[in-house]
């Protein structure tokens, strides 16, 4: 598969906020699930939003009430509005095309979130 293409991150005050944006191939891109992913240094990459291609969403309870993932169709594109930011949002977020574990992983976009 294609390798999708994130941008967005960067550096941002506690509290602020941040939108990613992950864009895939066109390819089944309607029919398929997409997620954003996180990894902080020294931990596990770990799940932070995911959306079907029919549009319900998932969210890690760490992210839960200031997260919200979407979807353009149109644009092959998804989001993740991040709001009141904290430090420990701070990590590299992936975004994945598919079904976890099949699919395809971006290269990754740095949020950096200072105190």
């Amino acid at each position: 598969q294609v390798q999708p293409v994130e941008s967005g991150g960067g550096l941002v005050q506690a509290g602020g906020s941040l939108t990613l944006s992950c864009v895939a191939s066109r390819s089944i891109f309607s029919r398929s699930a997409m997620a954003w992913y996180r990894q902080a240094p020294g931990k596990q990459r770990e799940m932070v939003a995911a959306i079907t291609n029919g549009g319900n969403t998932n969210y890690a309870d760490s992210v839960k009430g200031r997260f919200t993932i979407s979807r353009d169709n149109a644009k092959n594109t998804v989001y993740l509005q991040m709001n009141s930011l904290k430090p420990e949002d701070t990590a590299v977020y992936y975004c994945f095309k598919g079904t976890y574990p099949s699919g395809a992983w971006g290269q990754g976009t740095q949020v950096t979130v200072s105190s």
